[in-house]
């Protein structure tokens, strides 16, 4: 147990399409703003862990031309949030946004994030500790899994309020801007891996 919670930690604190979107609309629009798109990415991360528990997600992505659109769809909206993020010159630019993302939205985006799919088969298909009470087991993992997700999400929204408040030189946003590029291009390369040389994303 002590393990699967330690891989959730370090699962979910690298950067990912969700934190880097919470922190920029903390940045942008303050705490109290993100809440409502951390629930949708909070409620979006139960329903695809539950895809990827009972089968379903395998099952849909089972069909050829599906998986290559999603993964598609993935790749392309990733690149996307890194190039903005590179070129956000001397904003502190997690994610720029001109209002802020709602319930919906963090939701809707849990189901094109490859991250969620790959955390999701990781934790569910390892790191056995009720072996004889698989359905304990799956319980137990969903809320540690979000007494540890919840924390983070708040971490990385209080961390895009605090950058707002920050005065940094032209060239430290700059750095921090290309940094959060390159971990975003990071989870392309991850969501590619996984794949396997096929294309699917879990």
């Amino acid at each position: 147990m002590i393990e699967f919670a330690f891989a959730v930690f370090f699962l979910l604190i690298t950067p990912g399409p969700g934190v880097l979107t919470t922190a920029g609309i903390g940045a942008a629009y303050g705490f109290r703003a993100g809440l409502g798109f951390m629930a949708g990415l909070c409620l979006g991360g139960f329903v695809t862990m539950v895809m990827v528990i009972t089968g379903i997600a395998a099952v849909i992505l089972a069909v050829p031309w599906l998986r290559a659109v999603l993964l598609f769809a993935s790749v392309a909206y990733l690149t996307y949030l890194a190039w903005r993020v590179a070129s956000a010159g001397s904003k502190v630019g997690f994610i720029a946004a001109e209002t802020p993302l709602g319930f919906l939205n963090g939701f809707a985006m849990q189901f094109i994030n490859p991250k969620a799919y790959v955390v999701a088969t990781t934790l569910f298909s390892g790191f056995a500790f009720m072996s004889d009470h698989p359905g304990w087991e799956i319980i137990t993992k969903l809320i540690l899994f979000n007494a540890i997700w919840i924390p983070v999400h708040l971490i990385w929204l209080g961390a895009g309020v605090k950058l707002h408040e920050l005065n940094l030189s032209h060239r430290t946003q700059r750095m921090i801007n290309i940094g959060m590029a390159g971990a975003m291009l990071i989870v392309v390369g991850i969501a590619v891996i996984s794949t396997g040389g096929t294309v699917a994303l879990n």
